[in-house]
């Protein structure tokens, strides 16, 4: 099977390439150079040209509290045009197969105990990353009314926790909580820094899962 994998890049992207199963489909992984997500015109042409018969959406404007903070409007901008620029254009030619990425801030802010999926759009976002968010809902409920409309297109929505692993971003703005902390322990000793400073209050709880092991369910998941 020809797939699509977008974000081939990425963190996500990467350890899907390397999973063991990956060479068991043909994968097209287009640069952002080779195919801008954001111009519907070069994705419609694109997929005429190349035919994939499955995509898996796992490109997007990501970043940490800081970047989120600072650039609300990208984030919810660049994040909402790919998402649904792909899923209009696969739908349009009749892609049958889309697996879309969401992220675990697409749930309520405050929930007291694990997070059923029901849970979606039933509470405030957090804050800090909303715009994000509310893209990523966006591109959901479009893969969902897609495939409630017409039970012959398989548009799927998995929504992993927070990512840590191999290829994972150690910028100052753009890292997770994870790569930013070690960062900053690997500074601090290195030049004998006594303490430093995590960002929140201490009372958040947080669930993280290994990139290595999303990509294996992303394999599972695919049809």
């Amino acid at each position: 099977m020809k797939v699509l994998l977008t974000g081939s890049s990425g963190m996500v992207g990467k350890n899907i390439l390397e999973h063991a199963s990956a060479k068991d489909y043909e994968i097209l992984t287009p640069t952002s150079s080779d195919l801008n997500l954001l111009v519907i015109d070069e994705i419609e042409k694109f997929m005429l040209a190349n035919k994939p018969e499955c995509i898996i959406h796992a490109a997007g404007l990501v970043g940490g509290i800081h970047a989120n903070i600072n650039r609300p409007f990208d984030f919810l901008a660049n994040n909402l045009l790919m998402g649904l620029n792909l899923v209009t254009i696969a739908k349009k030619l009749g892609i049958k197969k889309f697996l879309n990425l969401g992220s675990s801030c697409m749930y309520p802010r405050n929930f007291e105990e694990a997070i059923p999926e029901k849970a979606l759009l039933t509470g405030e976002l957090e804050e800090t990353n909303e715009g994000y968010a509310i893209a990523k809902v966006a591109v959901a409920k479009a893969c969902e009314y897609i495939s409630r409309e017409n039970s012959n297109y398989y548009y799927k929505t998995i929504i992993p926790c927070n990512l840590y692993g191999k290829y994972d971003k150690f910028g100052d703005d753009s890292s997770h909580m994870i790569p930013a902390v070690i960062k900053k322990i690997h500074h601090a000793k290195a030049n004998n820094i006594p303490e430093i400073e995590i960002w929140g209050d201490g009372n958040s709880r947080r669930e993280f899962m290994y990139a290595e092991d999303l990509a294996d369910l992303v394999f599972y998941i695919i049809p």
